[in-house]
């Protein structure tokens, strides 16, 4: 099963039944950095262009503005913001 899991373009009943315009907003410039999820974090993009890349080099995704995205717990990854990112995030 995949660590990162990305649902391009969710549909609103989903967000609302998340409850995710309620969730912070989380900002990032341009950038790269690496990053250890110690707890599953789910985020919806309002802006943004990213890829992830799993330390271990097994997994890579790429999202941005409208998707859904998953991040395991335990996933140790880098971060490369490719476009400027705003997002609702939750953990756990």
């Amino acid at each position: 099963m995949s660590r990162i899991q990305v649902i391009h373009d969710p549909g609103p009943e989903l967000l609302d039944r998340l409850g995710v315009r309620g969730w912070p907003i989380w900002t990032k410039e341009v950038s790269e950095f690496e990053w250890f999820y110690d707890e599953e974090e789910t985020c919806w993009f309002l802006d943004g262009d990213v890829e992830v890349v799993a330390a271990d080099g097994t997994e890579r995704a790429r999202f941005g503005k409208g998707d859904l995205v998953t991040f395991a717990r335990g996933l140790q990854c880098t971060w490369k913001v490719l476009a400027p990112v705003r997002k609702h995030y939750r953990f756990g």
